[in-house]
C-alpha cells in the first residue's frame, strides 16, 4: 500500500519544491502525525520498551525528556521557523535556510551542514533498517540479512518515487497504525493478566522485586545518579536540530494548520511514550522468562513483537489481528527511514550538487541526482546495519546526539538571538558535531570513551559547547549586516500575522 502511495505522488513531484517540501501544502493532521511518526521510529516500539523491560521504569526519563523537547519544538520553534524560511528566500532545506539566514556567499554553512546531515543520517537510517531486519527475523524466522534487504527495498521504492508528499502521507497512515497498536496491545495484555502486575513482577527475576522495577529513581540494580537522570532528560534537546522534523514545520500550509498540528502532535507523543513504557513493564510480567529471557529469545528489544505474538497466536487464535499490530512496528520503522533518506537526498542534490557542482542544473537533473542519492544512502545504511547484534537504541542515540548538537543550538539562536552571525553559525555546527564524534567514538580514558567513563550523554555536552561557540564567535566577530537585522526584525514582527 505504501508503494502505491509513492506511485500516485510520483506524478505530482515534478520539481524540487514539490519533491523536497510538498509545495508547502501540508494539512495540520498530516504534518503532525508525519513529524512525530518520522521522529519516533522503531526506537519507540522496540528500543524504549526493551530498555524498560531490562532495567525498569527508570528508563522512562528518556521519554520525559523527549516529551518536553516535543512541546518546546512545536510551541517555540515551529511557527517562527516556518515564517523565517519563507522570508529567507523560500528556503527548501535546513542547510539552505542557514545560508540564506546569514547571507553566506561562500556557502561554507551549506557545505558543512550538508556533510553533517549525510554522516549522522546514515547511522540513523541504519538503525531503522536494523529494526526492520529484527522484526522480520523474529516474526517469520527469515535470515536477518534477507529481512534487512526486504525492508530496505520497500522503503526505498516509495521514497524514490514520490518524494516529500509520499513520505508525509505514508507517515500519516503509519503514525495512525502505530498509535492504535501502542494503545490496544498493553490494554489487552493487562486484561489477560487480570491486573496482577506487582505480584507477577516479584516472580520475574527483577532485582529488588516490583518495588524496584516500578521506581523511576532506580536504574536496574542501583539508584539513579543525578548525572544519569540529566543525561536521559537531555534527549529532549535533540528536537531543536532534527532536519526531518523541522522540515515538517516548514511545509505546513498556514499558521492555522500549524496550531492544529501542535495540539495533535503533543497529544500523540504523550500517549505513545506512555504506552511504550507500559509495554516494557507489562512485557516483563507477561513474557519473562520463557518467551523473552533466560529460556526464550534474548533480545529485550523484541518485547513488543513477542507480546503481540503470544497474545494473538498463543493465548487467542487471532493471528490476523496480531499481524495488523505487527504492521504498526513496521510502520514505525518505515516512517523514520523514508524521512531520513529524503532529507539526505535533498542535502546532496540541492545543497551540494546544485549549489557547488552545477549551479545551472535543470530541475530534471536535480531530481535524478536526488533519487540516485536515495539509492546510495539506502545501500550504505544497509551495510552499517549488517551486524544482527547491532543495538537499535545505540545507533539512534549516536545519530540523535550528532544532529541535535550540530543543528539544535544554531536553529535556536538563529531564530531568537539577533546578534548571531555567520562565524558563530559555522563554529556552532562544527563544534557540536565534532564533540559528539570525540565523546562517543574515541577511547581517551583508559581505553574507554568519554561517554562511557563519565556517564554523560554526548548530546548534553555537544549542545552546550555548540551554544558557547556560537555566542563567543558571534560576539568576537563583526555584527550582522543591517539587511540581516532588518529581516530578523521583520520575521519577529510577523508573530501575530498569518
Amino acid at each position: 500500500m505504501m508503494i502505491v502511495v509513492g506511485a500516485v505522488y510520483m506524478k505530482r513531484s515534478n520539481n524540487t519544491e514539490e519533491y523536497f517540501l510538498g509545495g508547502r501544502g501540508l494539512s495540520g493532521w498530516v504534518a503532525a502525525l508525519s513529524a512525530q511518526a518520522s521522529d519516533m521510529s522503531g526506537w519507540l516500539l522496540m528500543g524504549l520498551p526493551g530498555a524498560v523491560y531490562a532495567m525498569g521504569t527508570g528508563q522512562a526519563w528518556i521519554a520525559v525528556g523527549l516529551f518536553l523537547g516535543t512541546v518546546f519544538n512545536w510551541v517555540c520553534i515551529s511557527s517562527r521557523l516556518r515564517r523565517y524560511t519563507i522570508v529567507a528566500n523560500n528556503s527548501l532545506t535546513i542547510p539552505a535556510y542557514f545560508e540564506n539566514r546569514f547571507r553566506d556567499k561562500k556557502r561554507i554553512l551549506l557545505l558543512v551542514s550538508s556533510i553533517v546531515i549525510v554522516i549522522f543520517f546514515l547511522v540513523y537510517t541504519a538503525s531503522a533498517l536494523a529494526a526492520g531486519g529484527k522484526l522480520f527475523n523474529s516474526v517469520f524466522h527469515v535470515d536477518y540479512h534477507i529481512a534487512l534487504a526486504i525492508g530496505a527495498i520497500v522503503i526505498l521504492a516509495y521514497t524514490f518515487m514520490g518524494g516529500f508528499m509520499a513520505v508525509c502521507v505514508t507517515d500519516f497512515i503509519q503514525g495512525t497504525l502505530m498509535l492504535i497498536g501502542l494503545l490496544t496491545v498493553p490494554i489487552v495484555a493487562y486484561c489477560v493478566m487480570h491486573g496482577n502486575i506487582s505480584e507477577i513482577l516479584n516472580q520475574s527475576g527483577v532485582e529488588g522485586g516490583a518495588a524496584s522495577f516500578l521506581n523511576m529513581m532506580t536504574n536496574g540494580e542501583r539508584n539513579f545518579t543525578p548525572v544519569e537522570i540529566f543525561s536521559q532528560l537531555a534527549w529532549g534537546l535533540g528536537y531543536c536540530g532534527m532536519p526531518h522534523i523541522l522540515t515538517r514545520f516548514m511545509a505546513v500550509r498556514d499558521e492555522k494548520e500549524l496550531k492544529k498540528s501542535r495540539v495533535i502532535a503533543i497529544t500523540w507523543v504523550a500517549l505513545s511514550l506512555t504506552a511504550a513504557v507500559t509495554i516494557g513493564v507489562l512485557g516483563r510480567a507477561y513474557l519473562y522468562p520463557t518467551i523473552l529471557g533466560t529460556e526464550g529469545a534474548v533480545s529485550n528489544e523484541n518485547v513488543f513483537i513477542e507480546m503481540i505474538t503470544k497474545i494473538f497466536t498463543v493465548d487467542y487464535a487471532l493471528p490476523f489481528i496480531g499481524g495488523i499490530f505487527l504492521c504498526g512496528i513496521l510502520a514505525a520503522i518505515m516512517s523514520t527511514a523514508d524521512s531520513q533518506l529524503l532529507v539526505t537526498a535533498s542535502s546532496v542534490a540541492e545543497d551540494i550538487y546544485h549549489n557547488f557542482i552545477k549551479k545551472d542544473a535543470e530541475n530534471s537533473t536535480i531530481m535524478k541526482i536526488s533519487r540516485a542519492t536515495v539509492v546510495v544512502v539506502a545501500v550504505l545504511a544497509f551495510l552499517i546495519a549488517w551486524n544482527p547484534d547491532s543495538s537499535i537504541m545505540g545507533l539512534v542515540s549516536n545519530a540523535w546526539a550528532g544532529l541535535g548538537s550540530a543543528f539544535g543550538p544554531i536553529v535556536l539562536l538563529s531564530l531568537f538571538w539577533r546578534r548571531t552571525n555567520l562565524a558563530g553559525g559555522i563554529a556552532g555546527i562544527v563544534s557540536g558535531g565534532v564533540t559528539v564524534l570525540v565523546w562517543d567514538y574515541l577511547p581517551l580514558v583508559h581505553g574507554e570513551t568519554l561517554g562511557v567513563a563519565t556517564g554523560v550523554y554526548s548530546l548534553a555536552v555537544g549542545f552546550l559547547i555548540s551554544v558557547l561557540m556560537i555566542v563567543v564567535f558571534s560576539l568576537a566577530t563583526k555584527a550582522p549586516d543591517q539587511e540581516i537585522l532588518d529581516e530578523f526584525d521583520r520575521v519577529k514582527a510577523m508573530k501575530n500575522q498569518k
